[in-house]
């Protein structure tokens, strides 16, 4: 993983004056690879504050479809899963598991890590979802231990809870 790929920074009235098109190139990867957020968002500009863009797509996600809530919860990478392996990550994605230091396992982390992702998927049918920033390997296996004792319900809601603190942070990197 390369944690040196920082995105652009914009200020968050250019994003308010943005035609859609643009916009969405700007945001769309906020949700991991759902770009329909910022679509939806775009028609409650301008915003204020970086608080009114968040909760114009948290509204997004909330009003849309439980299908559309289902792709964008299953959108989402393992934490140190394949996918971080084969270098097929998002940028962001990439800079959160690396800044948690996911891309430095010990085997024995890896190998709990995997096994964990196995069992959480095979629980509830969806990966498992963290914002990451402010934990370490250690911190994120035992939420994972803790979380596989939840119902499926709890774990849906708990996974959009997850993506929307992700989403914050990125907007947070996202906007000067």
């Amino acid at each position: 993983m390369n944690a040196t790929v920082h995105a652009r920074r914009y200020a968050l009235e250019d994003l308010s004056a943005m035609p859609q098109d643009e916009f969405i190139a700007a945001l769309g990867g906020v949700f991991e690879h759902s770009p329909w957020v910022a679509e939806r968002a775009w028609v409650h500009r301008p915003f204020a504050t970086v608080d009114a863009l968040h909760a114009a797509m948290r509204d997004a996600v909330d009003t849309a479809d439980v299908s559309l809530q289902m792709a964008l919860i299953n959108a989402h990478p393992e934490l140190a899963g394949k996918a971080a392996i084969r270098g097929e990550l998002t940028a962001e994605s990439t800079r959160e598991q690396s800044g948690a230091g996911l891309d430095q396992c010990t085997p024995e982390e890896y190998a709990q890590l995997q096994a964990l992702n196995r069992t959480y998927r095979d629980t509830f049918g969806i990966p498992f979802i963290l914002a990451v920033r402010g934990y370490d390997r250690a911190g994120i296996i035992e939420q994972m231990r803790r979380r596989i004792t939840n119902d499926r319900d709890t774990e849906t809601r708990e996974s959009l809870a997850q993506i929307y603190r992700i989403a914050r942070f990125r907007l947070d990197d996202l906007i000067a």
